[in-house]
């Protein structure tokens, strides 16, 4: 792994799981970690929930915008990870691939902010353990 390892988080519409596991991951390392988030299908912009549950942790990310999920973005990252079920990506040989098959707490019934704080937590617990692998 280089010095400063890059990191992409991937998700379908890049305007909620892959986004928060990029603020997260930036607010936990700082500049220790080069961080993108994309998705395979990105949508017109944010999850404002998603926004609202990790303002609530101190992380802003309410001026990201989303973007696809490039070849060149795919080639430059070290390691990427796919967020959920559905995002799928073909990535270069040699990188590193994670898929966090994250809470879906919709599934249980469960939804609105309450949902969003039980996604935040589950992800954010994710990227402490993957931020320990790439700093040192």
């Amino acid at each position: 792994m280089p010095d400063k390892p890059k990191v992409l988080f991937v998700c379908v519409k890049n305007g909620g799981k892959s986004q928060m596991a990029a603020g997260l991951m930036r607010h936990l390392v700082g500049d220790l970690v080069e961080v993108e988030s994309a998705g395979t299908r990105p949508g017109p912009g944010l999850n404002q929930q998603s926004v609202e549950a990790l303002l609530e942790v101190g992380v802003d990310i309410s001026a990201e915008t989303t973007q696809p999920a490039t070849a060149s973005l795919l080639m430059a990252a070290d390691v990427v990870v796919t967020l959920g079920r559905e995002a799928r990506v073909d990535v270069p040989t040699g990188t590193h691939v994670e898929n966090w098959d994250t809470d879906e707490p919709s599934d249980r019934g469960i939804e609105g902010a309450e949902r969003m704080r039980l996604v935040r937590d589950d992800i954010a617990a994710r990227v402490r353990v993957l931020a320990t692998e790439l700093t040192p």
